[in-house]
């Protein structure tokens, strides 16, 4: 058997963090009435928050600004481009969102199925840059938590996947060595060219089969074709 050590990325890996913010903004968008405006609906507040929210990743991955920062401007952002003024955006927004999404359970087809087909033949890690105060409920509320002996944070490593690093601390945390270690994920940059430059083996889960021309050592678009690789 070649692997020993599978990596697994959690957010649209595993936990299907698109359904579950979704699901959030619908309840922050009732909670607030912001229909009573008149200016947005509530699909429009979601597709204005992704939009923002996937830039900000994009700035935090790249450590242009903090996790903080992420946290505090992108709902003011979202709604001050939606036609609210300061004093019209609700003050705890961000921080109820922070508090509901973890707490929601949605993962993607087949996570547990093969999870449980893994878990025998594999030692099972978790590699995010995802933040430690959120993890583990997100891992508790979607039933995951038992599946992974180690889960590695930017936030604990120090550093952000692509850093190599972000794997090597993954690697000397679960005594593991590059040959005998598989990394999937759902993000060619991070996870894919990430574990790559480390020297570990990879699996791109591309469920929307989105076209590239990346050199990958697996590619799949469902959860259950793992079962063929492993």
């Amino acid at each position: 058997m070649k692997y020993r050590h599978l990596f697994f990325d959690l957010d649209h890996t595993l936990w299907d963090f698109e359904k579950n913010a979704n699901e959030t903004l619908h309840t922050l968008y009732e909670r607030h009435d912001f229909a009573r405006y008149g200016t947005f609906t509530v699909d429009q507040f979601i597709s204005v928050y992704s939009d923002i929210n996937h830039a900000l990743w994009r700035l935090y991955q790249s450590n242009k600004i903090t996790q903080s920062q992420l946290r505090e401007v992108r709902f003011s952002r979202t709604l001050t481009r939606l036609g609210l003024t300061e004093d019209q955006i609700p003050a705890t927004i961000s921080a109820e969102f922070t508090d509901i999404l973890p707490q929601k359970s949605a993962v993607f087809p087949f996570t547990h199925e093969v999870l449980d087909y893994l878990k025998p033949k594999y030692r099972l890690h978790l590699i995010t840059n995802g933040f430690n105060d959120v993890q583990g409920i997100k891992l508790n509320s979607s039933n995951l938590t038992h599946y992974f002996e180690e889960v590695i944070t930017s936030e604990e490593s120090g550093c952000l996947k692509p850093d190599p690093r972000m794997f090597a601390h993954a690697l000397e945390r679960t005594g593991a060595t590059a040959a005998e270690s598989l990394m999937i994920g759902d993000n060619l940059e991070c996870d894919v060219l990430g574990a790559y430059n480390a020297g570990i083996d990879q699996v791109y889960f591309n469920p929307d089969k989105r076209r590239h021309f990346n050199q990958i050592t697996h590619e799949i678009s469902c959860l259950s074709e793992l079962k063929d690789i492993l």
